[in-house]
Parts: structure tokens; C-alpha cells; sequence
């Protein structure tokens, strides 16, 4: 696509969660803290609550490989789960060898002596689940019985949830009340401030390879913010159509007008862009080609 006519060794803003393209924000680099400081105090449930696109997936692969050698991780991306299968999901994680038609007493008993084997081994076991809102409310009630495995100095599992603002709405449920009380430490991930934009895409440009002068003009920069409110999936979307856009044309620097007709295509009316030619397509051969394919990536991924 672009990235040899930008000198960049790598398309700067995918949606994929990269943590080298972590960026500590204050919104970010806080929740990163909160998570490892309730995590080295052997907190039983952290939560990490945050809008659509705002970046949680991306804190919880860069917080689980920030927790060091200590640590054992088991991450669960989908957890829409009956507590049966959420379970299983865990003892996978673990590594815990299970018969094929294992019962729930078996099964809890597997799962309890790996726990304690990697306590004795002075692991702490940490379990990070995403998406977290979908979880069911019977499995969130098997979770808090498992946060009931210690020993006497700590607990054998810690449990963290990572979902969106539903999720609050959840907890909230007179049934698992009493997992809402365990939550001792949460966090709640904003949008970027305008300020922290600007350093948001020229750090993923740096980090891309970029060495220059700068890529986004101040007017792009400023429509880049109003467009997307400091969302940063929205901001990622939008800035690689802005320098599809400005690659087409053949220019430098992004312009305002290619934030704007990026925003456009992306953002009327929900489908609307997305049968619309834009205009300098059928001009460019083969290069409309290219282009094309590169569009299809912000609406596949």
C-alpha cells in the first residue's frame, strides 16, 4: 500500500491489538497501573470498564506482558460461556489434563490442585477475561466461588474484567452482589484529549518507522479529533483512509480534507460510504486497485 512512499516500514495504524503500538496516555498508562498494583496485591477481582474502540483488548495483552516471570496468565477473549464451558475455557488455559466426560466435582478438584501446585511454585495465577459484559450472570457467580481458592497468605486466583460500560449495569444485579463488593480496585478508559491525539499518531508513526517531517498537518490533525472523539479505534480507521487518500493523490502530508473525506465515507449514516466510489479512484489504474484492497482491510478486520 502505502508505507514505502511514507518511509515507513509498516502500516502505522491497524486495528489489531499490537502492544508495540501501546501508547501511555494518561487515560492508559493509569488503568496499566492500577492493573499491576492490584495484581502484585493479590486483589481478587480488578475491573476495567470502557466505550467501544477505546482501547482494552490492547491494555490487557500489554498489561499481561508487562506482569513478568511471577505471573501465570490465562486469557479468555470470548467469555459468553455457560459456567461449565468457562471452566473448561480456564482449565485449558492452565494446561490441566481433563478425561473426556470429566464431571463438575472432578473437574473443580483438576483445577484447585494446579492452582496450588503453581502457588507452592510461588506463581500467582491471574485469569483476564474480555468482553467481559457478555458474560453470563451464573458464570460470574461460578468465578466469584473460584476467587474463594487461598491459602493463607493470598488468594489462588485473581480475575480481571475487562468490558464495557453494560458490564457496570451487570454487577449491579442484587443476585451477584456479592462479587460486586470483591471488586476492590476498577478503572475506567476514556477517549484521547485533543492533546494526547496529536501524540497518539505520531508516536504509532514513529513506532512505524517514520522519520520526517511531520505526516498530518495541524488542520488533519484537529479533524482527525473532531471526527473520531478521541476514540482511538476511530482514530486508527480513519487516519489510514487519510493516508490511502493522500497516497492516491500522490502528496506528502495529510490534509484536513483528507481527514474530512475519510470521516465522510466512514461515518454518514452508517453504511452510506461504503457503495461510493471516491472520486480520484477511477483516475489512478492500477494503483485503484491497491487502493481498494486496502479499503476492504477497515471494513473486514
Amino acid at each position: 500500500m502505502y508505507t514505502a512512499h511514507f518511509g515507513l516500514r509498516e502500516a502505522p495504524f491497524g486495528i489489531t491489538p499490537d502492544t508495540s503500538f501501546f501508547f501511555g496516555s494518561p487515560h492508559s498508562q493509569e488503568a496499566l497501573n492500577t492493573l499491576l498494583v492490584a495484581a502484585r496485591g493479590g486483589e481478587g477481582f480488578i475491573k476495567i470498564t470502557g466505550e467501544v474502540g477505546t482501547g482494552k483488548t490492547l491494555l490487557c495483552r500489554k498489561f499481561m506482558a508487562t506482569l513478568g516471570p511471577d505471573f501465570v496468565t490465562a486469557y479468555i477473549p470470548n467469555p459468553y460461556l455457560e459456567p461449565r464451558t468457562l471452566m473448561l475455557a480456564l482449565a485449558d488455559e492452565l494446561e490441566v489434563a481433563l478425561e473426556r466426560e470429566v464431571d463438575q466435582h472432578r473437574m473443580l478438584k483438576a483445577i484447585t490442585d494446579r492452582l496450588l501446585l503453581l502457588a507452592g511454585e510461588g506463581k500467582r495465577v491471574l485469569l483476564c477475561l474480555d468482553e467481559a459484559q457478555a458474560i453470563p450472570v451464573e458464570s460470574l457467580e461460578a468465578l466469584r466461588l473460584l476467587t474463594n481458592l487461598e491459602t493463607e497468605k493470598r488468594k489462588l486466583l485473581q480475575i480481571v474484567l475487562f468490558g464495557q460500560p453494560e458490564l457496570n449495569r451487570k454487577l449491579e444485579l442484587q443476585s451477584i452482589r456479592q462479587l460486586a463488593q470483591r471488586i476492590t480496585f476498577h478503572y475506567h478508559l476514556g477517549p484521547l484529549s485533543r492533546d494526547d491525539l496529536d501524540y497518539y499518531v505520531a508516536h504509532r508513526l514513529q513506532v512505524a518507522g517514520r522519520d520526517g517531517a511531520a505526516l498530518f498537518s495541524g488542520a488533519a490533525l484537529a479533524r482527525l479529533y473532531r471526527a473520531s472523539g478521541g476514540v482511538p479505534r476511530l482514530v486508527n480507521i480513519l487516519a489510514h483512509k487519510a493516508l490511502m487518500l493522500c497516497y492516491g493523490e500522490g502528496k506528502q502530508q495529510v490534509a484536513g480534507a483528507h481527514v474530512q473525506a475519510a470521516a465522510r465515507d466512514t461515518l454518514s449514516t452508517g453504511q452510506a460510504g461504503r457503495g461510493r466510489a471516491w472520486p480520484w479512484l477511477t483516475a489512478l489504474g492500477a494503483a485503484a486497485a491497491c487502493l481498494a484492497g486496502g479499503m476492504a482491510w477497515a471494513f473486514i478486520r
